[in-house]
């Protein structure tokens, strides 16, 4: 997700990102805890009013329909195909991808792309935008660094220059335009469930749930699932692939992550369009490259080599 306010960094990381007004970083700042804060704090006013209702098979679908597009819109679409460009697609494919992304309420294409390209830059070391291992190596600083890594570093003064960690991203018209209309995604995300709730129950009732399941509730778990990458899998897990930084394998969070906690191979390997790179970790991420690939819209898909398996032992 990409932090909607700015720090001092080095000049080579600031690249032409101005220092913001105080106002501006007040208003970053306001919105992040909107999107943070504020579903959480709506789902905890809200579940004790529905307390002992039953939840409806309509909003489990909607939201489990939500939760799969969005999420692979981060998964398949700014992580593996921007930010890694580990295929490439139809250019409708390439929109469809980028819209879905934004409905997972992350931050636009362009910011969160040139925040995780600064994370594989810094990996673990300072200039890292979210790592859990500047704090030191005491029980209080590691608390304090998965904190940090998992939500607080969103609300930190760090703004990545787009310019020079996403430039394509800024030349490439389609994903400027998607990045300038994500607040109309925002709203569209949370706005749609409600509205499809309403068709199909025709109640207002039917309408709220819809909002609390497949809007609030989905989007809470897709963030702390998001984070997650983050944190835990920069702290517990495994590492056979390497042991350049502190990423992990998580095999726990494998399918809720569509693949992404297969994070150690990852970072070994950035470029691979499958992060769980043996028969026996579940990629649906990856599933879906390789139906995009049969059906002819991604092509130069980057798969892993022979060489990269027989260096990366399965954990």
């Amino acid at each position: 997700m990409a932090t909607l306010v700015d720090s001092p960094l080095a000049e080579a990381d600031r690249g032409s990102v101005p220092r913001p007004s105080r106002t501006s970083i007040f208003l970053g700042r306001s919105v992040t805890a909107l999107l943070v804060i504020g579903p959480v704090l709506a789902l905890g006013l809200a579940v004790p009013l529905l307390w002992g209702r039953e939840v409806s098979l309509t909003d489990l679908v909607v939201a489990a329909i939500f939760y799969v597009v969005s999420g692979f819109g981060v998964t398949v679409g700014y992580h593996r195909l921007f930010a890694h460009r580990s295929f490439r697609p139809a250019r409708w494919l390439k929109i469809v991808l980028a819209s879905a992304g934004s409905l997972a309420l992350e931050g636009s294409v362009v910011g969160w792309v040139a925040n995780h390209r600064r994370h594989h830059v810094y990996s673990d070391k300072p200039g890292d935008p979210h790592s859990p291992h500047l704090y030191g190596n005491g029980v209080r600083a590691q608390l304090r660094g998965f904190a940090h890594a998992h939500v607080g570093w969103l609300f930190k003064v760090d703004t990545t220059s787009a310019a020079r960690f996403a430039p394509e991203l800024l030349d490439d018209a389609d994903t400027r335009l998607i990045g300038r209309l994500f607040p109309i995604f925002a709203v569209s995300s949370l706005a749609a469930p409600f509205f499809i709730g309403w068709t199909i129950t025709g109640a207002i009732g039917g309408a709220l749930t819809a909002l609390l399941w497949a809007g609030l509730a989905r989007m809470v778990l897709l963030h702390h699932v998001t984070w997650s990458v983050n944190s835990i899998c920069h702290m517990f897990g495994k590492q056979p692939a390497t042991h350049k930084d502190h990423s992990t394998n998580f095999a726990p969070l494998a399918i809720l992550s569509f693949g992404e906690s297969w994070h150690n191979f990852h970072h070994a390997h950035p470029a691979s369009a499958r992060h769980g790179a043996y028969p026996h970790q579940i990629d649906p991420g990856a599933a879906l490259i390789k139906l995009f690939e049969r059906t002819g819209c991604a092509t130069n898909v980057r798969w892993p080599t022979a060489g990269q398996l027989v260096l990366s032992l399965p954990d």
